[in-house]
């Protein structure tokens, strides 16, 4: 079921006020893990923990900055 553009848009304001703050402590919380390794690695780990991240949600936010398609064009302002 597609989500409607007001659903997209509240979902995908939730995943940045909620969600990506965990996700960074998560990512934090990984390299730590691994004992600080070398300036290079860490770079490397979070540029691809930094991508991996929006993947699965890549469709919640496309459009999300657009006008609303389903309204009027009055509306729209």
């Amino acid at each position: 079921m597609a989500l409607s553009y007001k659903a997209r848009r509240r979902l995908s304001l939730l995943i940045l006020l909620v969600g990506l703050p965990a996700y960074v402590v998560v990512a934090v919380t990984l390299v730590n893990w691994i004992d600080r390794p070398s300036p290079l690695v860490e770079l490397v780990v979070y540029v691809v923990l930094g991508i991996v991240w929006i993947l699965p949600l890549r469709a919640v936010f496309r459009g999300v900055g657009q006008a609303d398609p389903e309204a009027g064009e009055d509306d729209r302002d």
